[in-house]
C-alpha cells in the first residue's frame, strides 16, 4: 500500500477497491516487480457541493447491469436451446465430443495456469487436511445422502423407471465436474488455487474409487438393481482411457500455463487481465455444456422416460444440491476462510459428467442403449441445474467477500494509522 509523508509524519493512503479477479492477478504477476506509487498531496477541504443528487438508475439501466452479472446463466440456456434444435449427426458425434473435451477444457486450465502464482498452487496441494475434508465430502457424503433419498423415494415400482433410479445414485459417486468449478470460483472470487487442486485430485482419485462405490450402492438387493446385468468389476480399459483424458486435458495445459506465467510474468497479466482474455475460459465452458447437450438430445435419451418421471429427477437433484451446499456451507465456515468456503461449496455439491458419461459406459457394459440413456439422464439434468446454481451464487460470494475484505483494508488502515501516530 504506498505511504505519503505529511509534516513528518507517515500517513497511509484509504484503502481502494479493485475488481477481485484483476487485483489478485495483478498482484501475482508484480510480486516481485511491485514499485510504490506517490501520492497526490491532499488539498484543502473544498466548500460544499450545491449539484443534484445523482438519478436512480434507469430500468434498462438494471437490465444491463443483470444481463453482465448473470451472462453465463444466460449463455448456457441459449446454447442448450440450440442443442434441443440442432444435434450434430451421429456419425460425427464420437470426434465432436473428443474435439471438444480436449480442446475447450485444455484452454480452460491453460488459461488458469497462466492466471495462477505457482508458489500459491504449490501451497495448496500440501493443505492435505482440505484435501481429506473435500473428497470425504465428494465421494462419502454425497453418495450416502443420494442412497438414501433413492431408498425413501423408490416406494412405487409402477411410477419411477429403474434407470432413472440407477442413475441418481451412479452421479452421486462421481467426481468433480473439472471446468466449470474454476471458471465460477474465479468469477466469484473465491480460492481458485484450491478448486484446481480439488478438481486435479478428485477427478484423478474418482476413476478408483467412483467405480468401488457405484458397485457397492448397486449390489443392494432392490427391485431397481435387478434391471442391471452381473457386473464383473473389470475396469483397465476405463481407467487408461480417463487417466489419458485428465493427462492430455487438464495436467499437461496446467502445466504449461505455469511455465509460461513463471518466465514471463508481466506479459501473462497484460493478456489475461488488462486485456481480458481470462473470459475465454468461461466461453469454452458454454462450449461444453453445449457438447453435453448436443449429445443427450442426439441420442434420444430424454424421449425414453415419462415426462412425470423428469418432474421428479428435477425436484430431487435441486433438493440434493441444495442440502448438500447447506452442509458443506455450514460446516466449512466453522474453520476456513471465506475464500476457502467458496471454493469447497462450489466443489462438493457439483459432479462432473465429462467423465461420468465413460464412466457409465464402462461400469454398466453389456446394458441396451436405451437403458444406458436413461442412467445418463441425471448426470446430464443436474449438470444444468449445479450450473445454474453456481452461475446465481456468483453475484452473492463476490459481494461477500468483497465486503468482508473491504472491512479487512479499512480496519489495517485505522491500525497502520494508530501506530504512526504513536511513533511519531
Amino acid at each position: 500500500m504506498p505511504d505519503d509523508v505529511d509534516n513528518g509524519r507517515r500517513v497511509e493512503s484509504p484503502p481502494s477497491s479493485l475488481d477481485h479477479q484483476d487485483a489478485d492477478a495483478i498482484k501475482e504477476a508484480d510480486h516481485q516487480h511491485h514499485q510504490p506509487v506517490a501520492e497526490a498531496p491532499s488539498k484543502p477541504d473544498a466548500e460544499p457541493s450545491t449539484a443534484p443528487p445523482p438519478r436512480a438508475p434507469s430500468a434498462w439501466s438494471r437490465l444491463a447491469d443483470l444481463i453482465a452479472d448473470q451472462w453465463f446463466l444466460i449463455g448456457m440456456g441459449i446454447v442448450i436451446a440450440i442443442a434441443s434444435q440442432l444435434q450434430v449427426p451421429d456419425s460425427h458425434q464420437r470426434i465432436k465430443e473428443k474435439v471438444v473435451i480436449y480442446l475447450c477444457v485444455s484452454i480452460i486450465f491453460f488459461v488458469t495456469g497462466c492466471t495462477l502464482d505457482p508458489r500459491l498452487l504449490l501451497s495448496t496441494y500440501m493443505r492435505w487436511r482440505v484435501h481429506l475434508w473435500v473428497q470425504l465430502q465428494c465421494f462419502v457424503l454425497d453418495s450416502a445422502v443420494m442412497f438414501g433419498i433413492v431408498s425413501a423415494t423408490a416406494t412405487n415400482q409402477h411410477f419411477m423407471d429403474p434407470g432413472i433410479l440407477v442413475g441418481m445414485i451412479f452421479v452421486s459417486c462421481v467426481a468433480t465436474t473439472m471446468s466449470s468449478n474454476v471458471v465460477m470460483t474465479g468469477q466469484a472470487g473465491g480460492n481458485r488455487a484450491l478448486t484446481v487442486v480439488q478438481t486435479t485430485l478428485g477427478n484423478f482419485v474418482g476413476v478408483f474409487i467412483s467405480p468401488a462405490l457405484v458397485v457397492m450402492y448397486t449390489s443392494v438387493p432392490t427391485w431397481y438393481n435387478q434391471t442391471l446385468p452381473p457386473n464383473a468389476g473389470h475396469f483397465q480399459e476405463i481407467y487408461q482411457r480417463v487417466l489419458m483424458r485428465l493427462g492430455l486435458s487438464i495436467y499437461v495445459p496446467l502445466a504449461a500455463g505455469q511455465a509460461i506465467r513463471y518466465f514471463f510474468p508481466k506479459t501473462t497479466a497484460k493478456v489475461f487481465v488488462v486485456w481480458k482474455l481470462n473470459k475465454i475460459g468461461s466461453c469454452c465452458m458454454l462450449v461444453v455444456i453445449w457438447q453435453t447437450y448436443d449429445q443427450a438430445f442426439a441420442s434420444g435419451a430424454f424421449k425414453s422416460v415419462p415426462g412425470t418421471n423428469l418432474v421428479f429427477l428435477v425436484f430431487i437433484s435441486i433438493a440434493f444440491w441444495l442440502l448438500i451446499f447447506a452442509i458443506t456451507f455450514s460446516a466449512s465456515l466453522l474453520w476456513l476462510p471465506k475464500k476457502d468456503v467458496v471454493a469447497i461449496t462450489y466443489c462438493v455439491p457439483a459432479k462432473g459428467p465429462a467423465i461420468g458419461v465413460p464412466l457409465s459406459t464402462a461400469i454398466f457394459a453389456g446394458i441396451d442403449l436405451q437403458m444406458e440413456s436413461k442412467i445418463q439422464i441425471p448426470i446430464v439434468i443436474y449438470q444444468a441445474l449445479q450450473i445454474a446454481f453456481g452461475s446465481i451464487l456468483i453475484s452473492v460470494f463476490r459481494r461477500w467477500i468483497e465486503k468482508d475484505e473491504q472491512r479487512n483494508r479499512e480496519r489495517e488502515f485505522v491500525d497502520d494509522a494508530h501506530a504512526s501516530s504513536r511513533v511519531s
